[in-house]
């Protein structure tokens, strides 16, 4: 079963609280989420495999470490992935992003996936998934089918916060699929809200109704 990894950081925990807040504008809404995305990185990363290279200092030779083997990419689920994707990149410039476009059946209340775009290499590399709201779990189930079925391994989750039940569903579909947040909440609500969450992700982002 893949592991739920809760990223308790005090600075993150803050910059959460400000997220959730009704108040808080669309602008500073918008950077708080860019910063939080930037701060999990690190927790995130945390097992990217190193490898020794020899480095000349002003001083003396030495051995340093930098990131070995595969690369990472980065997939945001649209498009409310895209708030976090800058505060990720800003740490790893070096990643590729791919997209992976879905909405709901208003009849099925099914995910259905209307756009994808990958790297070309995306089998090689360590897969993050971004989505600020992990509720029921489908739309991250129905990304990590379409990055399977084009031959992807290794993936990882990265929300800002997850239901119990979407956290259930995710691991019960995917079960070598780690996945981070930010927070964990009580429950769904009857619309499918997380609560006590922070409303619509998307909408808060982009100012739209």
């Amino acid at each position: 079963m893949g592991k739920l990894v809760v990223c308790d950081h005090p600075l993150i925990q803050h910059k959460l609280t400000f997220i959730r807040d009704v108040q808080t504008n669309t602008k500073d809404f918008r950077e708080l989420v860019d910063e939080v995305a930037s701060l999990m990185a690190y927790e995130i990363t945390r097992e990217v495999p190193l490898e020794t290279v020899k480095v000349q200092t002003p001083v003396a030779e030495m051995d340093g470490k930098v990131l070995a083997g595969r690369m990472l990419g980065l997939i945001p689920i649209l498009r409310a992935g895209l708030g976090m994707l800058d505060g990720i990149l800003k740490l790893i410039p070096a990643a590729k992003v791919g997209h992976v476009g879905l909405f709901r059946d208003p009849e099925t209340l099914q995910p259905v996936e209307y756009y994808t775009k990958l790297p070309t290499d995306v089998t090689e590399r360590e897969l993050i998934v971004i989505d600020p709201m992990l509720a029921t779990g489908g739309s991250a189930i129905a990304a990590i089918d379409v990055l399977k079925k084009r031959g992807c391994t290794q993936i990882k989750m990265m929300n800002l916060i997850a239901a119990p039940e979407g956290v259930k569903a995710v691991q019960e579909a995917h079960p070598d699929v780690d996945i981070y947040v930010a927070a964990l909440d009580e429950k769904l609500d009857n619309h499918g809200y997380i609560v006590p969450g922070l409303g619509d992700a998307g909408d808060r982002l982009y100012g739209t109704k």
